[in-house]
C-alpha cells in the first residue's frame, strides 16, 4: 500500500509539470539544489545510480558491494524496473538514447 496522501501526490503533479516545461537543466539543477536537503539529494543520487546499474544488467549482490546499499533496497528497484510499463523504464531508455554529457 502507498503510504503517500492526495496532498503530495498533487504537489509532485505540480512540479512535474513545471519541470517538464522547463528546458534549462542548470535552472532545474539549482532548484534540485535549492529544494532538496544534502541527504535528499545524496539518496535521490544513490537511487538514480542503483537503476543504471540494474538497467545495465549488474547483479544486485554486485551493486549492493559497489554501493553499500542494501539488497532490500536494490530489490525494490529491480521489481520497479521489471514492472510493465516502468516509469523507471521508461526514463533510462529516454537517458540512454538521449545520453549527453552534463553542461556546466
Amino acid at each position: 500500500m502507498n503510504s503517500n496522501t492526495r496532498e503530495e501526490f498533487e504537489a509532485l503533479d505540480q512540479i512535474a509539470a513545471v519541470l517538464a516545461r522547463i528546458e534549462d537543466r542548470k535552472l532545474i539543477r539549482e532548484f534540485l539544489i535549492c529544494i532538496l536537503t544534502k541527504y535528499e539529494i545524496k539518496e535521490i543520487a544513490g537511487r538514480w545510480e542503483l537503476v543504471k546499474l540494474l538497467y545495465d544488467g549488474m547483479s544486485q549482490r554486485r551493486i549492493a558491494e559497489q554501493l553499500g546499499m542494501s539488497l532490500c533496497k536494490i530489490t525494490r528497484g529491480s521489481k520497479e524496473l521489471k514492472k510493465r510499463g516502468s516509469a523507471f523504464k521508461t526514463v533510462l531508455d529516454s537517458y540512454v538514447e538521449h545520453d549527453t554529457p552534463e553542461d556546466d
